[in-house]
């Protein structure tokens, strides 16, 4: 009854540390996705409301830097590697300055920024 029990255990850690044919793996989301239809509608000097209708509320609340605000959206694909977007918008008397971000335009490779 050992012996069984033994062999049970082995095939079970066996089995979770490879990958077993046909099992389902999720992909984990977090954070705010971000979108370039999202990044084209920003402009310098929209109101913090109208970034906040565009974007939605940022992931991160800073209250040492209130003019900054952090979007940050990742994905793993079924264990794989993870993909992060990151964009950071800069205030200036509550109008929107500038933003940076490492998300790339469709038409060519350059990251992103106004």
């Amino acid at each position: 009854m050992k012996f069984f029990l033994f062999i049970f255990i082995i095939l079970t850690v066996g089995c979770s540390t490879f990958g077993f044919p046909g099992v389902h793996r999720i992909s984990v989301q977090q954070g705010n996705v971000i979108t370039q239809s999202m990044i084209d509608k920003l402009k310098p000097g929209m109101t913090r409301s109208q970034v906040r209708f565009v974007l939605g509320n940022p992931i991160l609340d800073d209250n040492l830097n209130r003019d900054r605000w952090d979007y940050i959206y990742t994905i793993q694909i079924s264990g794989g590697e993870t993909k992060r977007e990151i964009l950071i918008l800069h205030f200036l008397e509550d109008k929107l300055s500038f933003f940076e971000t490492n998300l790339r335009h469709s038409d060519d490779n350059r990251p992103s920024s106004a």
